[in-house]
């Protein structure tokens, strides 16, 4: 198991019940996947660390889950278009 971070403490999920920000199963519909990942944001968007748990996230590779209020498709979009960025300003 991983330690705690310094920022995980201060987070609003941390003593949320973690099924908010993860599929309790492989049947999970899209509606409840949407209305989940929907109240999951929600949480993530109050959050005094938000930006910290996304860029941990990021920097991990976490696959799964909402983290710093995206979802998993999000993320890999966002780290998809990082590694693009890198790649045309390494070109030049």
């Amino acid at each position: 198991m991983r330690g705690i971070v310094s920022w995980q403490e201060r987070a609003r999920c941390r003593d949320l019940d973690v099924e908010l920000f993860y599929p309790s199963s492989d049947s999970e519909s899209l509606n409840q996947r949407h209305m989940r990942e929907t109240a999951a944001k929600a949480v993530c968007g109050g959050c005094p660390v938000q930006a910290e748990c996304l860029a941990w996230a990021l920097a991990a590779g976490e696959r799964f889950g909402v983290w710093g209020g995206k979802s998993e498709r999000e993320r890999q979009i966002m780290a998809g278009n990082r590694r693009s960025m890198r790649q045309r300003v390494g070109a030049r």
